[in-house]
């Protein structure tokens, strides 16, 4: 989680902010006994009369009580869970729950270049709609019983079908449905790790991984990224040091940078989880957006310590809410048994519904077509944003993601609080930065640019940003 350590030397606040972020994370549960007044002191550089006087302003608060002769203790009963108190604290305009929200929330007549989703009119509504009268009018379709423990077989099947023509051999027998890819992503969190186990994600990385491991009161680790995976000095560097449980990532263009793992990387990635018990997750939501296939962690020889996590929110629809994980057949039962436990069973309805997408072959059509048109939607937006100063950190080959790096002097967060009073949500390069070093970094989504309203909108926002 990376709380700060060290608050503003002789600032009352700092230490008390700190307190509060420890209880928040759960770190400390009621009873837990506070360090010291000298420890505190020494380990923050401040007075152990400003120590004094943050223990006092807390115990006033109810937040912790004094002992007398045995210190200061966590007051009870235990706190909500709340995500936004995890972490350093952030400007909500930075904070990764924050511009989930205002993604969802915003109405439809705003501007979106930094939402994470296709705009609505590029999905097969027609074919959704010939796929629900048709799953309508069977009658062995599973209109109102619950689907089963690892969701419906033929699904199952479809699915594996599908990545066996990108080159991925997998047994239907390891394939769990799940309501969405981040609830598969949750549900891999709950098996493998506890609360404080390391965590290596990408920075930048998808923004709701670091928000979901939070969650889980994961210890957050973030290794570099480049065009072409992980920084591996650095990635060795932080196995030595941190020992962590796993590793999550994108596959294919990866979230937000558009970058591909290369095989070198791939291969190297594999052999090192092998030598330091590592365990890889591998999000593969985007693979459909692919032309040419990336590189992929889930070789056939690494699937004993390989998740992969697939979903169809992004290419087909966010509203039939179908994703999936393929694991080890030894993981499965277990798996099935927290689905069952945190949500009992699958959507059946939606899984027979995607299942005939995929039968008669409307889905790949679908996709064929999205592939084309972001791959005229990525040069154009490249141009837009050029003549804005904005300049790609990387070009991608593939995907709908543009990782740019904004005008000089131009901070990301301020950029995009000042856009949602002009009806335009940004996501800002901290959101998706654990270590917050991407301030001067915008995220862009090529789908999401061909309104006429957005050069302008987008201009006279950069005009006027104060730098």
């Amino acid at each position: 989680m990376d709380i700060p350590l060290s608050p503003a030397p002789g600032r009352t606040a700092g230490i008390m902010r700190f307190v509060r972020q420890r209880i928040a994370a759960r770190e400390w549960p009621p009873g837990a006994r506070l360090p010291s007044l000298r420890a505190m002191a020494q380990q923050h550089g401040v007075s152990k009369s400003t120590v004094v006087e943050a223990y006092d302003r807390l115990a006033a608060e109810g937040a912790i009580r004094a002992r007398p002769g045995a210190g200061f203790y966590v007051a009870g009963p235990l706190a909500p869970l709340a995500l936004a108190e995890i972490g350093p604290r952030l400007d909500r305009q930075i904070d990764p729950l924050w511009v989930s929200r205002q993604s969802l929330d915003l109405g439809a007549q705003a501007l979106k270049p930094g939402c994470g989703w296709l705009p609505d009119d590029w999905m097969p509504r027609d074919a959704i709609r010939r796929a629900l009268r048709q799953v309508a009018r069977d009658p062995a379709a599973p209109l109102t019983d619950y689907a089963p423990a690892l969701g419906l077989p033929a699904l199952r099947t479809q699915i594996a079908r599908h990545l066996g023509t990108r080159g991925l051999a997998v047994d239907p027998r390891h394939i769990l449905l799940t309501d969405s890819g981040t609830q598969a992503v949750d549900l891999l969190c709950r098996f493998l790790i506890e609360p404080g186990d390391a965590v290596l994600v990408d920075d930048p990385c998808y923004f709701n991984f670091l928000a979901l491991l939070r969650a889980h009161r994961a210890r957050i680790v973030g290794v570099p990224h480049t065009p072409d995976g992980p920084d591996m000095d650095r990635f060795e560097a932080a196995l030595r040091e941190h020992r962590p449980r796993l590793y999550l990532s994108n596959a294919g263009p990866h979230n937000p940078t558009g970058a591909r793992l290369s095989a070198a990387k791939a291969r190297r990635i594999r052999a090192l989880a092998h030598d330091h018990d590592l365990i890889l997750i591998e999000d593969d939501i985007f693979g459909d957006f692919e032309s040419r296939p990336a590189a992929r962690l889930a070789a056939d020889d690494s699937r004993d310590r390989v998740a992969q996590v697939g979903s169809f929110s992004k290419t087909l629809s966010a509203s039939l809410r179908c994703g999936y994980l393929i694991a080890r057949e030894d993981w499965l039962d277990a798996l099935a048994d927290l689905r069952t436990a945190t949500t009992f069973s699958g959507a059946g309805l939606t899984q027979a519904v995607i299942a005939r997408l995929l039968r008669d072959g409307a889905w790949q059509q679908h996709t064929r077509l999205l592939r084309q048109r972001l791959a005229l939607a990525m040069p154009r937006a490249i141009r837009l944003l050029g003549a804005l100063g904005l300049r790609p950190w990387h070009e991608p080959e593939d995907g709908m993601f543009l990782w740019c790096r904004l005008p000089d002097g131009i901070d990301g967060a301020r950029l995009a609080q000042a856009g949602l009073q002009q009806g335009l949500m940004l996501a800002p390069g901290n959101v998706f930065s654990q270590a917050q070093a991407a301030g001067a970094m915008m995220r862009f989504n090529v789908s999401q640019m061909d309104d006429p309203r957005l050069p302008d909108r987008l201009a006279t926002l950069i005009r006027t940003c104060p730098r």
